[in-house]
Parts: C-alpha cells; structure tokens; sequence
C-alpha cells in the first residue's frame, strides 16, 4: 500500500505524527509552509525530523512531483490535519499547490482521499465545502477522537482518531469497541 500524507497549517501535528508512525504503509510525505510552522511550533520539530517514518518528501511547490498525476497511482492520500483553506481549495478544484493538485488527482481518479480536517467551529461555507468533498468520494474526519476507549492520556486519545484513519484506510491495528461480542 502507498499512502501520500500532507500536512497542513492547521493545529493538530500530534495527530499526523501518530499517523506517520503507526501506518504501516509505504508513506509519502507533502508538508506545506504552514505545515512547517506548525510542526515547529507544536512538536518542536521540522520535515527533516520526519524523515525516517516515510519512504519519501516532495516539496508542496513542486506540482511536477509524482503524486501530481494520476499516472503514478497510490492507494490513499491522508491530510492530517487538514485547514479549512485547503479544504476549500480542495473543493473548489483549485489544485495551486502538490498538496491540493494530488488530492485532485485523487477525486478524479476515484482513489481513497481522507481529510482529517481540524477546525472548530465550522463556518457554514467550510461545513457546505466538506459535504460537496464528501459527495464527490472524500471520506471527512474531523479531528475528533472516540471516547469510547476510556483515554487516560494525550497519546491515548491521539490514537484513538489514528486507529480510526488506519480503519478507514483498511488497516485494522486496534479492535473495535466491544469487538469481541463479534468474534
């Protein structure tokens, strides 16, 4: 399995570090400058710090990077966290930037394209753009964990949600709430 994964500016990089290092897939990682921020302002870390955990970085300005065609197919792209700007990029099929331009590529060609959007509250216009994205085949996780697995810390409830997108993505790590009642 092939999995790009972008990071945006928007507050949650606990959130795609979790992911980065429990998905099990081959990842490729697009971090835009906000993202930047955001990864040092939050983890105290840059891209480099993330290198080990993928098996490749493009640059966000380089739309000539592989995940920007759909000749180079992968199986999923992850947005974790997603901001409510590229959500309406996204959207509004404006594909300026890799991130945007191979989730594009995703919607068109019909592969799985998961945006863990982190905003709250939610404008009305930000709510209406994840429903189209939804009607067009994007699956919308908004960054919130279940409870249902009784967090008793940070790492705990951060992993919830990261179970949750490895679901979604037909990775199975951890078992379902009261699981075994389907054994």
């Amino acid at each position: 399995m092939k999995v790009v994964v972008a990071i945006t500016g928007s507050s949650g990089a606990l959130f795609a570090l979790d992911f980065l290092r429990k998905c099990p897939a081959k990842k490729f990682l697009v971090v835009s400058a906000w993202g930047k921020v955001l990864l040092r302002d939050e983890l105290g870390m840059g891209e480099k710090d993330l290198r080990p955990l993928v098996s490749g970085v493009f640059s966000d300005d380089d739309l000539a990077a592989p995940p920007a065609s759909g000749s180079n197919p992968y199986d999923a792209m992850v947005v974790i966290p997603a901001s409510a700007s590229t959500v309406g990029k996204i959207a509004s099929g404006i594909g300026d930037t890799l991130i945007t331009r191979a989730a594009q590529v995703c919607l068109k060609e019909r592969t799985r394209l998961v945006l863990c959007v982190r905003e709250t509250p939610m404008s009305t216009l930000t709510l209406e753009q994840c429903a189209r994205l939804s009607s067009y085949g994007a699956v919308i996780m908004p960054l919130s964990p279940p409870l249902y697995v009784v967090p008793k810390s940070v790492d705990d409830f951060v992993g919830a949600f990261t179970d949750k997108v490895l679901g979604v993505l037909g990775v199975r790590t951890s078992p379902g709430w009261r699981a075994e009642e389907m054994e």
